[in-house]
């Protein structure tokens, strides 16, 4: 019996289907140094209940090897909207402030202007810290300016974004071009856990509602396209848990953890609101909804139990282990090139195509996203000379395809600079340090280097180079070709 495949265009002037039917919604939820720890579903020790989170785990995929690209904020974006690592791009180490002039080249294909190409809608809510265009005069920012680039010059039909980290001045949103309130206060700086750098406020910035209202924008965003024929794709990265750790009033004393603890269970009733927006609107089944996080979680973990911690004096910035572990078993905290500074919750969840409650443990990185997308929906991705060099597609692993999942060595780089290299079971470490915040920081590229394998060495306790010299020189050489060169795939 022959089988009579029609074209897409010829389906849709018959009226048989629409574009958005055939090609899924996307929503893309950044959180903002969430560690390992903090999702129960992830760490049954937690006591912080995350019913949103966990119901994302339930009715989708958890991947339990997902790795931001950097231990920090700036770079991680940079990746996850290029799939380009950020190393390879003007900076080298550490994060932009929310002066910072733009990192994503006009010209540079992002995974926006990608699926703006192929029919989407594209929509970014919340933060930004790519740098944007604020101008001067006379040597002053000027904000009575347009803003000369914003997410809109990289792909984004519709931007609503604040500069940066919530602790970053300027304290405004800017809309498009423009800024929506113009600032007419200096805002004090601020000690942790509430800490804030001095700086510009706009006349219609609170630092405690703004994540109330980015959620309330990326929800009508929601419903307003849900309107159309468009499918969309909406980038929506949270300002939380990151400092300053200022959960909502309502939220506030909602754990016995402090306001870390409180402001965790609000990150997770902000993505419960999304998955309204998601059911109100009756496009669950089609909708790839991805949940992860950019770094680890900033929260040290204590072994004396006898020391003051978070929960007892809540300006420390540390949990006695008992009380929680915001990355979970990982040695280090954010920045670090231990795994604690990128190894991060992810969950996928896309009824029509991903099985409920799967788990995959194979390794991937946020620049895989750009990939995945084009995958998603039948798009040939661009060669690695004009776009996405760092990223492979993981919809094998969503669809249970497990074997036709096929990626590079992932590469690890700290906030300081520090290389790792991870392959299978194996990761080496090039320097002698954290590259990050905990001691010791070491410095990238001087020896003694370190290997672990982390299959049966989770925690980073013992260095095996020595034990296994093989092993690490063959990652050694695959590093330097990765690092050296422009492209992984």
């Amino acid at each position: 019996m022959k089988r009579f495949l029609f074209p897409l265009n010829v389906l849709l002037s018959l009226g048989l289907t629409s574009f958005a039917d055939i090609h899924p919604n996307i929503v893309f939820i950044l959180a903002d140094d969430m560690g390992y720890g903090d999702v129960q579903s992830l760490n049954p020790d937690s006591t912080i209940p995350t019913p949103h989170l966990d119901r994302l785990a339930a009715e989708g995929m958890t991947f339990t090897e997902a790795h931001s690209p950097s231990a920090v904020c700036t770079p991680t974006r940079y990746g996850l909207l290029t799939g380009r690592y950020c190393w390879r791009s003007s900076l080298t180490r550490g994060v932009l402030n929310g002066y910072g002039r733009p990192l994503i080249e006009r010209d540079r294909l992002t995974v926006a202007s990608f699926l703006k190409s192929q029919g989407y809608a594209t929509g970014i809510v919340g933060k930004w810290h790519l740098g944007l265009g604020f101008q001067k005069t006379n040597g002053e920012w000027d904000w009575s300016k347009h803003v000369d680039y914003s997410p809109i010059d990289v792909g984004f039909d519709y931007s609503y974004v604040i500069p940066a980290s919530l602790d970053f001045p300027p304290y405004v949103y800017v809309e498009g071009h423009n800024i929506t309130g113009l600032p007419d206060e200096i805002h004090p700086g601020g000690k942790f856990p509430a800490f804030l750098r001095k700086g510009e406020l706009g006349s219609d910035f609170s630092i405690e509602d703004c994540l109330d209202n980015l959620t309330e924008k990326a929800t009508a965003y929601i419903t307003e396209q849900d309107k159309t024929d468009k499918p969309f794709f909406l980038y929506f990265p949270l300002t939380a848990p990151h400092k300053p750790v200022l959960p909502h009033p309502r939220f506030v004393g909602k754990t016995d953890l402090g306001p870390y603890g409180d402001f965790i269970i609000q990150v997770d009733w902000t993505v419960g609101q999304i998955l309204k927006a998601i059911d109100d609107a009756g496009i669950v089944d089609n909708t790839l909804v991805i949940y992860t996080s950019d770094n680890g979680s900033f929260m040290y973990r204590d072994t004396d139990e006898n020391e003051p911690d978070h929960v007892s004096d809540e300006t420390i910035q540390a949990y006695f282990e008992g009380h929680h572990t915001a990355n979970g078993p990982l040695r280090g905290t954010k920045a670090d090139i231990w795994e604690a500074g990128h190894r991060v919750p992810f969950f996928a969840r896309w009824p029509a195509k991903v099985r409920a409650g799967s788990k995959s443990n194979r390794t991937i990185t946020h620049t895989d996203f750009f990939a995945t997308a084009a995958d998603v929906i039948g798009a040939k991705l661009p060669p690695p000379a004009e776009a996405a060099q760092d990223s492979f597609s993981f919809l094998p692993l969503l669809l249970g395809k497990e074997k036709q999942f096929k990626r590079a060595a992932v590469i690890h780089h700290s906030g300081g600079a520090m290389f790792a290299i991870r392959d299978g079971d194996w990761k080496l470490i090039l320097g002698n340090g954290s590259g990050g915040r905990q001691n010791p920081r070491g410095k990238r590229f001087e020896r003694p280097w370190m290997l672990f394998n982390l299959k049966q060495d989770l925690g980073e306790t013992a260095d095996r180079y020595k034990h296994n010299p093989a092993i690490a020189k063959e990652l050694e050489l695959e590093a330097i070709k990765l690092i050296s060169n422009n492209q992984s795939r």
